[in-house]
């Protein structure tokens, strides 16, 4: 019998997986958390029914989420993760030597188990030792923490449930005092096709509080639209001026989306992503 994945995104279109099998259904404390295998992607995290990631195309939205704020920052040396409990954006952090700390706020728990057992290809480096990995709220951390950082990296769920508080004014304003006088927040902006209100409101507030805003976007196969859009927000560094294409040029890791070539040509927007910015 054939088994299918269905995720409606919008009522006229969604997205449909074969599953071979379900590994891990779960309610956690906060939300519905399963581990799917599929015919195509491997295996896949759900929660509440939406993909999170999955095995065969998570490297994108991991390495434009990192890589794209590290290397315009010239020295960044301390990193927050709010969310991100798969594991994949720490994976990619530790890549950077010259990141001396990586904070790390995950809410649920469960999540951050769940792929340690069931995805060890993204949550490899929840053991490492540049790590302070924090079960908690990451509204409520970011209100309260003294600690100042170079980069804080949102990679959150979408803005329903717990994650909703991410996406808002008082957040935004509470990561602008955490972050350095040249510090950069990127955050997961949802599709430009199907969230233009979310986006709309998004970068709206966000041009209030960051002197520079820019959106850059992805094509990320199980996301809605295959589209995905990324906000950079920065106190002062322009992710064209400032991008250190030497660095790209010398790293010494492999990537395998990310290079000086998509960097630059994913702030490079349709005209209807510039409609939604302006």
């Amino acid at each position: 019998m054939d088994l299918w994945f269905y995720e409606k995104h919008i009522p006229g279109a969604g997205i449909c997986l074969k599953i071979k099998q379900t590994l891990y259904s779960k309610k956690s404390k906060y939300q519905e958390v399963q581990i799917l295998d599929t015919e195509e992607f491997g295996r896949m995290l759900v929660i509440d029914g939406m993909v999170m990631t999955t095995e065969k195309d998570e490297f994108i939205y991991h390495e434009m989420l990192v890589h794209v704020p590290v290397f315009v920052h010239p020295n960044p040396e301390y990193a927050l993760v709010i969310g991100g409990g798969d594991g994949g954006t720490v994976r990619e952090l530790v890549k950077h030597k010259n990141i001396k700390k990586i904070t790390m706020v995950e809410i649920d728990k469960d999540v951050i188990e769940v792929s340690k057992k069931f995805l060890p290809g993204l949550s490899s480096q929840f053991n490492n030792r540049r790590l302070k990995l924090m079960i908690g709220d990451g509204i409520k951390y970011v209100k309260e923490t003294k600690g100042k950082f170079d980069i804080v990296i949102l990679d959150s769920s979408d803005p329903v449930g717990p994650a909703k508080g991410l996406f808002s004014r008082d957040f935004f304003r509470n990561v602008h005092r955490r972050l350095n006088s040249d510090g950069i927040l990127v955050a997961q902006t949802e599709t430009p096709f199907m969230d233009r209100k979310v986006i709309k409101e998004t970068y709206r507030i966000l041009k209030k509080i960051f002197p520079v805003v820019r959106m850059y976007f992805a094509t990320i196969p199980t996301y809605p639209s295959g589209t995905w859009s990324f906000a950079f927000a920065s106190k002062k560094y322009d992710p064209f001026a400032d991008f250190d294409i030497e660095r790209v040029l010398t790293k010494k890791f492999s990537t395998k989306y990310y290079n000086e070539d998509v960097h630059r040509g994913a702030f490079m927007l349709p005209e209807f992503m510039k409609e939604l910015v302006k």
